[in-house]
């Protein structure tokens, strides 16, 4: 992985990461690809519609269906999915810690039931990188132990040691196989934690970020705490992260949140809200939030933003989508998919230009204009 910030405004960072399938210019806004597809869409609309840099898929889902072996054997995610640019896989665990009713979580790993069948399965730290490998993904977030919030300060402190000790296995054992000759071009992320504590972020922080990661996550964050509060823990964390490194932020989250932590340095985001949102009939736009399925839009003419330049906005009126939604049509699913995501990754490119150009307070300012 090559990195390199292009400039700087206050904290906020426009920076380039190449790796083996892409150039990724950030801020940077992953669409979740779980099963190794947006969901709606395929390799092509992303391609035509959509154009982002790289795309997320998650260990645990494809390790359970179809079998990493598989997505092996049909040329790993790339040739498997036919999206020819960047993976970000996650490690799994929160899937594990969240879909299953008996998790167990020891010094080695966690044990987990399958929430398709109920099978029982044990992810550590080694077996999570296995699969990552064969699923051949440009950036591999490791297992770390997650605590879901609130929780007593013992477990905090228990998870961020764990965390630490686990991420110390995964990167030995990383490096031991990359001197071997293998998973070359793949790059690979430690994963923050400490919940809102400064103290245990700060920890996890510092003995995280001095091991040799190609670059560094927040995690456990947007777990239902007030979003100043995750404001506040992303500004105190990125302090110890890292300036010559990514800098991602897990599951973020709303376009707010993406333009508040951009604010305070952070590079890399994910969240299943534009694709989610789409297929439930809430749509993004440069003034605020549309409930496309609402009467009023039953016979209006306009296009859903004025402003956007998605095929969507260029093309279709906010009656047919109103139509389209309120019959259950797939054609819906598609379309409102394209929108979210088209409008999510212009404003991460909107940001990336203020930056650059030093106006960044401007933008936010604007931003925030024309949702009131």
């Amino acid at each position: 992985m090559d990195f390199q910030i292009d400039k700087t405004d206050g904290k906020a960072r426009a920076c380039t990461i190449k790796t083996a399938h892409s150039t990724i210019l950030t801020p940077v806004f992953m669409p979740v690809g779980t099963v190794g597809a947006v969901k709606a869409l395929d390799a092509t609309d992303l391609e035509t519609f959509i154009e982002p840099s790289i795309i997320l898929g998650n260990t645990y889902h494809l390790y359970l269906r179809p079998g990493d072996n598989v997505v092996k054997k049909m040329g790993k995610l790339h040739g498997f999915t036919k999206y020819p640019k960047s993976f970000l896989t996650d490690s799994g665990g929160f899937q594990a810690f969240s879909l299953s009713d008996n998790v167990k979580i020891d010094e080695g790993g966690i044990t987990f039931k399958s929430h398709l069948d109920g099978s029982s399965h044990y992810f550590t730290p080694k077996k999570v990188l296995d699969i990552q490998y064969n699923l051949g993904s440009d950036i591999m977030m490791i297992l770390d132990d997650l605590v879901a919030l609130p929780a007593t300060q013992e477990r905090i402190k228990d998870s961020i040691e764990r965390t630490t000790r686990w991420a110390e296995e995964s990167i030995n054992y990383h490096r031991g196989n990359q001197k071997e000759g293998k998973a070359l071009e793949q790059n690979i992320f430690a994963i923050i934690q400490g919940g809102t504590d400064k103290a245990f972020r700060k920890k996890s922080a510092k003995e995280l970020c001095a091991l040799d990661y190609d670059g560094f996550a927040i995690g456990g964050l947007s777990v239902g705490e007030l979003n100043e509060e995750m404001y506040n823990t992303v500004e105190w964390t990125t302090q110890f992260m890292p300036e010559d490194k990514p800098r991602y932020l897990m599951g973020v989250g709303t376009p707010e949140d993406l333009v508040e932590n951009v604010e305070r340095g952070v590079d890399m985001f994910d969240c299943v809200m534009p694709t989610r949102n789409a297929r439930n009939g809430t749509l993004f736009t440069s003034y605020g939030k549309v409930n496309i399925r609402a009467a009023r839009f039953r016979e209006d003419e306009k296009a859903l933003d004025p402003e956007c330049g998605c095929m969507v906005c260029k093309t279709y009126s906010r009656a047919y989508l109103c139509h389209l939604y309120r019959c259950r049509e797939i054609t819906y699913f598609r379309l409102g998919t394209i929108h979210n995501l088209y409008y999510y990754l212009n404003l991460m490119k909107e940001m990336r230009e203020a930056i650059l150009a030093g106006t960044f307070k401007e933008f936010k300012k604007e931003f925030y204009r024309k949702r009131t």
